[in-house]
């Protein structure tokens, strides 16, 4: 570490020259290559995957994606001749795309989709491909060639997952510029009023977030990445990159106040907090592509795109920085702190608040009443946890996309029109052996009409071979509605009720039944991905800490952490307390997918401030071995700059959550900063140091066996290594 830093010091100017060569070149590389995002989230082995492989196979001009058009007569009704004519065109225009393979009128007579007033239809567009498979640039052609038959007499909207991939909500370029200046002001006051020192942390990280960004949009083409994947990359690697820059660049400041030159200062700032910010990048990324091991090629997408950016972050934090620091030089200091440092150079200007001030007297009280403060914050953390145990997983429908998008007016209008519930119909299918099963399929599905939880059911299409029947049952609830779940189960449970011992295999499929099944998969695949993290994340840091009770107290601290940030966004969205602020439509579940990779980010993050602040304490161990003063020592020097990159990264989280229109990406937002104020505030600074406290010598136990199988990972600086002047104790 001390030699890169060393390097990069010395030749800024290429060091530099590389970083805005690649952001150049990558980014026009990405400007022209386009991408190719997808919210496919399909797999194998489901009963709605079992329905779309026998739809495939037998329906072959309807194995597509299956979208809808909703038109509404503004001052008339849809049978009055001049609104019939345009409707007519419309429909007309869209069935010659090249990507149309045919067009349900909602004046057919078979579907009839007409509402009771007459005013609102809905006409159905077969497409030749699935929604993962319809381009970007089909799927906004599709929406252009519709809408350009609106008028004053007729409005058009469409709905559908390919429709939705030809909308982006929430560009990202308000939310993200919101984020860059809050942090701005942060970092002002973090360094001290000193304008310069705030920038550099922005400029590393903007610059690998602006590489990184352009490189997922690549990979989009390769590798299956939903829409939001740019978003919630940014999210968190801008927090992360402006912390690692943060930690680097104020114990650059603590050596050159401390009477070190420019450039010992930048070696001896990588040699130590750059090892933690080594280990840290490290540690979140591997949180991240943990998510592999859920088998699910819908997450690979979003675990390549944050762990990439965040070792792009991490990389210019190592690089980039130094060389940025070698071009301040002295000026790094606010205007202060270089007159006094200017007067005595060679006593240096000491460090403000070395021996006094807050953090030096919180950790003191906390040394003396680490039981009591202990409980406290252990018992404010389980309560706002609690609301965890209601945690119900589904996908947000069109009903949450922003207003002004089609896909809500579409989903608007056919809930006033025909019901919630016509916005998710589920697809009923049979496997049919022959001529009786096919009778036999269409008596179950006639038995379904007038159900509880059912609207309306079409009725049932044979396959040009005959062996496939299909019909489509419309709910009563919305997609996402608990009834439409229960719904899905009891259609399932009857139909292999009333088909045992028959040749006849009934499937319900289609989104809303996927995303039911998608919740399902992801709830039984948790327990292994929770335990890969966490095994993972205890060896890195068994070997850095050479401990077993570090990484044990640290994982639990950020399993408690994640609950309760699960907990906030039960509260916050499926309780819908958060509705009047962020002005989302309806309570609803939490995303499915949203828990998976909130466990994977906060956990990754949440041993970014456990690495800083012990290792700082095992620093200060491995010296003097005096528990007491390595734990009080390392929250007094490091406590102002944890709570200012926690403070940095709540309001990034918070400026994506409120500027931002993104269902989705408000949950992130809300779950972020929600478990960074507790895992900041809290966890490191009440909880971490009060049972470390507590634990005494033993936090730096570890069995002679294991600690010779662990490989020897020094997060201190090598200096600190060539001689121990004091062995920890280690248990036979």
């Amino acid at each position: 570490m001390t030699s890169l830093a060393r390097w990069c010091f010395r030749h800024r100017r290429l060091v530099l020259a590389v970083w805005l060569v690649a952001l150049v070149v990558v980014s026009g590389i990405a400007h022209s290559a386009g991408s190719s995002y997808s919210n496919n989230f399909s797999f194998p082995a489901t009963d709605s995957s079992r329905a779309e492989d026998v739809v495939k196979a037998n329906f072959a001009a309807q194995s597509g994606d299956s979208d809808q058009i909703v038109v509404q007569a503004r001052h008339a009704t849809l049978a009055d001749p001049a609104v019939r004519a345009e409707v007519t065109d419309l429909l007309t225009s869209v069935s010659r795309l090249p990507f149309v393979t045919g067009v349900t009128s909602p004046y057919q007579r078979s579907a009839a989709l007409i509402s009771r007033d007459g005013t609102i239809g809905l006409a159905t567009v077969q497409l030749d491909a699935q929604a993962q498979n319809i381009s970007t640039a089909e799927a906004k052609e599709l929406i252009s060639t519709a809408r350009a038959h609106a008028s004053g007499s007729l409005n058009v909207a469409l709905g559908g997952a390919a429709v939705q991939k030809g909308e982006r909500f929430g560009g990202g370029s308000a939310e993200f510029l919101g984020g860059v200046v809050l942090a701005l002001v942060v970092l002002y006051f973090a360094f001290r009023r000193s304008l310069l020192s705030a920038v550099l942390p922005l400029i590393s990280a903007v610059a690998a977030i602006g590489i990184g960004i352009a490189l997922v949009g690549i990979l989009s083409h390769v590798v299956t990445m939903p829409q939001f994947s740019t978003q919630l990359a940014e999210l968190i690697s801008l927090g992360v990159g402006i912390d690692y820059a943060l930690f680097i660049v104020n114990r650059h400041r603590r050596e050159i106040l401390a009477g070190a030159t420019p450039e010992e200062a930048a070696e001896r700032a990588l040699n130590t907090s750059g090892r933690a910010v080594l280990v840290a990048g490290i540690t979140v990324c591997i949180a991240l592509l943990s998510m592999f091991v859920l088998g699910l090629s819908f997450l690979y997408g979003v675990a390549v795109a944050s762990a990439l950016v965040v070792a792009l972050t991490m990389l210019a934090s190592l690089t980039l920085l130094p060389a940025m620091l070698g071009f301040y030089g002295i000026r790094v200091l606010a205007r202060r702190e270089r007159r006094v440092l200017a007067a005595a150079p060679s006593a240096g200007a000491g460090v403000p608040g070395e021996e006094e001030g807050f953090w030096p007297r919180w950790s003191k009280m906390i040394g003396r009443n680490s039981v009591v403060l202990s409980g406290i914050a252990l018992a404010a953390i389980v309560v706002i946890a609690l609301p965890f145990f209601h945690l119900r997983l589904g996908i947000a429908d069109a009903g949450e996309n922003p207003a002004s998008s089609t896909s809500r007016q579409a989903y608007d209008l056919l809930a006033k029109g025909f019901g919630p519930g016509f916005n998710g119909p589920l697809q009923v299918v049979g496997r049919a052996g022959g001529p009786a099963d096919a009778a036999r399929f269409d008596s179950f599905v006639s038995g379904l009409s007038g159900q509880p939880g059912v609207a309306r059911v079409l009725p049932a299409r044979t396959s040009p071979n005959g062996r496939a029947v299909v019909a489509i049952v419309y709910p009563t609830y919305s997609p996402q509605a608990a009834q439409t779940v229960t719904l899905v189960d009891r259609i399932r449970a009857e139909a292999a009720r009333d088909t045992a011992g028959t040749s006849l295999v009934i499937h319900v499929g289609g989104q809303t039944a996927a995303g039911i099944d998608f919740a399902s998969v992801l709830s039984s695949k948790m327990p292994l991905f929770v335990a890969v993290i966490v095994v993972l994340a205890f060896l890195l840091l068994a070997a850095v800490f050479r401990s077993l009770v570090v990484p044990l107290t640290a994982s639990i601290m950020n399993l408690l952490s994640i609950g309760a940030a699960l907990g906030t966004m039960v509260a916050a969205f499926q309780f819908g307390w958060a509705k009047p602020l962020l002005g989302f439509s309806s309570a609803g579940p939490i995303e499915v997918y949203l828990p998976v990779m909130v466990f994977a980010v906060l956990f990754g993050l949440s041993m970014d401030y456990e690495v800083f602040l012990v290792s700082r304490m095992h620093e200060e161990w491995v010296l003097s071995a005096d528990n007491d003063r390595a734990v009080q020592r390392g929250q007094s020097e490091t406590g102002r700059v944890i709570t200012a990159a926690a403070l940095i990264m709540i309001l990034v989280f918070l400026s994506f959550t409120l500027l931002g229109n993104a269902l989705v990406i408000q949950e992130f937002g809300i779950g972020f900063a929600a478990a960074i104020v507790i895992d900041a505030f809290v966890v490191r600074t009440i909880l971490v140091p009060s049972l470390m406290h507590l634990f005494g010598p033993a936090n730096w136990w570890l069995p002679r066996w294991l600690d010779s199988l662990l490989p020897t990972l020094h997060i201190e600086a090598d200096e600190l290594h060539v001689h121990e002047p004091v062995k920890a104790p280690v248990a036979g």
